[in-house]
């Protein structure tokens, strides 16, 4: 009798894969970055807890962060029908229960504990989204008990190797345009035994909950969190209407001076929501005239669909004239390539039409250009070769190879481009967002 495959075994077909998976993903980003790799504890077991946002594509970000295996889980409903659990388990993926499932399907899920331990014990890292569930926002949702208790389940068992939870932080450019940029940092891994061990008086259950907001806490530290109030869209307004000022005043500081792109963004804002969270405390009424500025200035903003990312940018006019010369540049390459992509992109908007929560709109693109744009380059090259001399129809294939992204981030450019424009002609909201900028420094 054969020996049960699990989870964690390697497949060949996976490897085979997994080099294009990631390589694809790569290049659903303008740019990805990982910050604090050097702190991912070395020949220990791993459970990596990231926050949830952006449903499928938060996996795959983790999964692209380097070439070694990883094992998630994801909610139990989604493997229902047996074709879909079939896929989820090649892509290394077991369910785990919640308990709007139901107190009887919760019991289940010792059994994925069980698996869990056994995927540490084989020294490949687990990743568990301790939320339980995505939202699209800076902000941070409850922490469920699964992971605790995997750990702590995993710790008795495994007292030869040291165990640790290691927090990340997600932090996407935008939630729902594809081609966005995404951030990810590693926070401060935290030692399962060690803290256990200086806990020992304690009831386990007390050591969980005590964990649990040590988790919080660094789970937050290593992303972009906004308390969800009634504050929440206006603080990020302010963020988005004060980044550059607030850039330029932290590279002034010896310890940020060497501060650039999403870094420098990331840190610009965290320091504007710590300044509003200041100012709440010791100038409330300050503080509520540019929270106030800042959901007018967003009435008026999403009444004219401008983009945030006008409101950030330091230089439109100068930006405005660059966009404008490149397009012009590009303009013949850009009509082949917009015309290429058109069947995957009307693939993609009839499915995200079925998906009534925008969050999956770029796990679906991501899908699409993973296997549809291949096979629609075949069909390209097979018409190219047939109707063309070889030279001609080889540089036609490879002309049009990027037509997806270059489709994407010209639609990008015309979008902000429009928006820029907007933004200019509305003098009431620039003087709205000046007020902001003012009153913050």
């Amino acid at each position: 009798m054969s020996k049960q495959r699990k989870i964690q075994d390697s497949d060949w077909l996976y490897s085979f894969l997994r080099p294009y998976v990631d390589f694809v993903v790569r290049l659903s980003y303008r740019e990805m970055r990982f910050v604090g790799r050097e702190r991912i504890p070395k020949d220990s077991a791993i459970i990596f807890a990231p926050n949830h946002t952006g449903t499928l594509m938060d996996a795959l970000v983790l999964l692209a962060m380097d070439r070694s295996p990883k094992v998630f889980v994801a909610r139990a409903d989604i493997f229902k029908k047996p074709i879909l659990a079939k896929i989820f388990a090649f892509l290394k993926i077991m369910p785990i229960m919640r308990m709007r499932d139901g107190i009887d399907e919760v019991k289940r899920n010792n059994e994925t504990i069980e698996r869990a331990v056994d995927v540490l014990r084989d020294n490949i890292p687990f990743c568990i989204f301790p939320e339980g569930m995505h939202q699209t926002k800076f902000s941070t949702l409850p922490l469920s008990k699964g992971i605790f208790r995997i750990a702590f389940q995993a710790q008795e068992l495994m007292t030869d190797k040291p165990l640790y939870i290691v927090p990340m932080g997600i932090r996407y450019g935008n939630f729902f345009r594809f081609r966005s940029t995404v951030r990810i940092q590693i926070g401060e891994p935290i030692n399962v035994g060690a803290f256990i061990a200086e806990r020992k008086g304690m009831h386990p259950q007390e050591q969980m909950n005590e964990m649990r907001t040590l988790l919080e806490e660094r789970m937050r530290e290593s992303i972009l969190y906004i308390p969800n109030d009634e504050d929440y869209h206006a603080t990020y307004e302010t963020c988005a209407a004060v980044v550059s000022r607030q850039e330029a005043i932290l590279r002034k500081e010896k310890e940020h001076h060497k501060l650039r792109g999403l870094n420098a963004y990331f840190t610009a804002n965290n320091r504007t929501v710590k300044q509003i969270q200041e100012l709440k405390s010791s100038d409330p009424e300050r503080a509520r005239r540019i929270l106030d500025l800042a959901n007018e200035a967003r009435a008026l903003r999403t009444a004219q669909n401008i983009s945030l990312k006008s409101v950030a940018l330091r230089f439109p006019v100068l930006s405005n004239v660059l966009k404008g010369l490149i397009f012009l540049l590009l303009l013949p390459y850009i009509l082949v390539t917009t015309i290429a992509s058109l069947p995957t992109t009307l693939l993609s908007n009839f499915l995200n039409s079925k998906f009534k929560d925008a969050a999956f709109h770029n796990s679906v693109r991501f899908l699409i250009n993973l296997v549809a744009w291949p096979v629609m380059m075949i069909i390209y090259a097979i018409v190219a070769y047939i109707a063309l001399p070889w030279q001609f129809a080889l540089a036609l294939t490879l002309a049009i190879l990027p037509s997806p992204l270059v489709a994407d981030d010209v639609y990008r450019l015309i979008r902000l481009w429009v928006s820029d424009f907007k933004l200019w002609r509305n003098k009431p909201l620039r003087k709205k967002y000046a007020e902001i900028r003012d009153l913050m420094f």
